[in-house]
């Protein structure tokens, strides 16, 4: 199980989620409280171990802003979260390392996305990023051959189920490991990690632990 603390804003929750075990680490750059700045991002980056990936998040963006931000904030993967196009996923130059799509539940869009040659898609609520549980019977639609990232809302108290009912290749959390907008709680965020592994079916599990992810895998999803 594959997971992501976003909305990090701090070089001391970043320190921690890795310390306790999340394989990525997301800095919003889209209108948030969440919000950082680029140095910011690449002060945090720099000090994190290199297996970790640490993603830009944008939502409705100029692509070369996109594509600046990341290259000068030194991240390793973006992830669209607003309406996005493919063509503007090709505009981002170079291509990123990681390149997470995210839609709404539900929508019609997910159906382009193999147009994207995205490496993982995210799943959120009908209005991306407010941190709302959705339908999860909504993902029953997607094709069982996508790398699926579960968020929206999901917690310590509701990811065991989440990953139980859907089944996802990872998850995403950010408001529901917080103690105040921007600031993670380290007990909640152990609470999450170990919810969620503890409830991956066993034979998706690696012989050899949990290991980082290659992003290079050959074939598209």
């Amino acid at each position: 199980m594959w997971v992501k603390i976003c909305g990090i804003t701090n070089e001391e929750d970043a320190l921690m989620a890795v310390a306790l075990g999340a394989d990525a680490v997301g800095f919003v750059f889209a209108p948030s409280t969440r919000q950082v700045t680029v140095g910011t991002a690449r002060d945090i980056a720099r000090r994190l171990p290199p297996e970790v990936i640490t993603v830009g998040v944008f939502r409705d963006q100029d692509a070369h802003f996109v594509s600046s931000t990341v290259l000068e904030a030194g991240l390793k993967g973006v992830q669209l979260h607003g309406h996005e196009s493919p063509a503007f996923a090709a505009e981002l130059k170079p291509r990123p390392q990681t390149l997470i799509v995210a839609f709404p539940a539900g929508s019609a869009a997910i159906d382009n996305y193999d147009e994207y040659h995205a490496d993982a898609m995210l799943l959120d609520g009908s209005t991306p990023g407010s941190g709302q549980v959705f339908d999860w019977d909504l993902v029953d639609s997607v094709r069982d051959n996508r790398r699926l990232i579960l968020a929206g809302g999901l917690d310590p108290d509701n990811v065991g189920a989440a990953v139980a009912r859907v089944n996802p290749w990872g998850v995403d959390v950010s408001s529901g490991v917080e103690s105040s907008p921007g600031q993670k709680d380290p007990r909640l965020v152990q609470a999450f990690i170990r919810a969620a592994l503890a409830a991956e079916p066993p034979a998706y599990a690696s012989d050899g632990g949990r290991e980082p992810f290659d992003w290079h895998e050959s074939g598209d999803l």
